[in-house]
């Protein structure tokens, strides 16, 4: 089975969601065999290139309720054992972290881009880092075991930018409008930081009907937490 995750760095549900896949696939009995591999999307591609405090970034884009947001996410987060500090967090531009992930996957594989994601989402909510940062970026991506040098010399070059911005065109052809959203199989589609249940529900929904003999191909509608796309 391959799931595919739109998904941003800097969307905190992201995180969170993150994190309930990964208990639910761990409870999966054929989590191992699952493939999962990261797509880019960007809530804000205006976001700017030189990185600002995340809540006076969040306080231009949202108003005066940004800081109580930011506050029910970090409880939130906290239940999922997650840490975020938006006091010290950085709000920057993710294309380079999403061109990151994109070297990740197609050099290393699935595995390195898993790695990669979880540096950058401690980093930029729980470590106050600039994911914006080509040295940042160099850093987490030696920590997944990747080539720190060709990481810089990538970053520097502009390569796979024009790759990373057709790959979210292509999201929202699809009718991706909102991350994180889970894709399975190419066929089914969880929207949001579901609860682990309804993750572990939708593998073994999906794995039931694309089996031999399994239930055929899906008729478009929409059950068990899981919509065709």
């Amino acid at each position: 089975m391959k799931v595919e995750i739109y998904s941003d760095v800097a969307c905190p549900w992201c995180y969170v969601g993150k994190a309930r896949f990964e208990r639910a696939l761990g409870a999966f009995p054929g989590g191992g065999d699952v493939e999962v591999v990261y797509r880019p999307y960007q809530l804000d591609p205006s976001a700017p290139a030189q990185a600002v405090p995340m809540l006076e970034y969040l306080e231009r884009r949202f108003g005066a309720g940004a800081r109580a947001m930011a506050g029910r996410v970090v409880e939130t987060a906290r239940g999922e054992g997650l840490a975020m500090d938006y006091d010290r967090g950085l709000a920057a531009n993710t294309l380079d972290a999403h061109r990151l992930m994109r070297l990740a996957e197609r050099e290393h594989g699935a595995e390195t881009q898993r790695a990669v994601a979880e540096g950058l989402f401690e980093a930029h909510f729980s470590e106050g880092r600039d994911v914006g940062d080509p040295e940042v970026l160099a850093e987490i991506a030696g920590a997944a075991g990747m080539d720190r040098r060709r990481v810089r010399e990538s970053l520097a070059s502009g390569e796979g930018t024009a790759e990373v911005k057709e790959e979210i065109a292509a999201a929202q052809r699809l009718g991706i409008t909102a991350v994180p959203t889970f894709v399975f199989e190419g066929r089914y589609a969880v929207q949001g930081a579901q609860p682990t249940s309804a993750f572990l529900q939708a593998l073994e929904t999906v794995a039931r009907e694309t089996k031999p003999g399994g239930g055929g191909e899906s008729d478009g509608s929409c059950g068990d937490g899981a919509c065709a796309v």
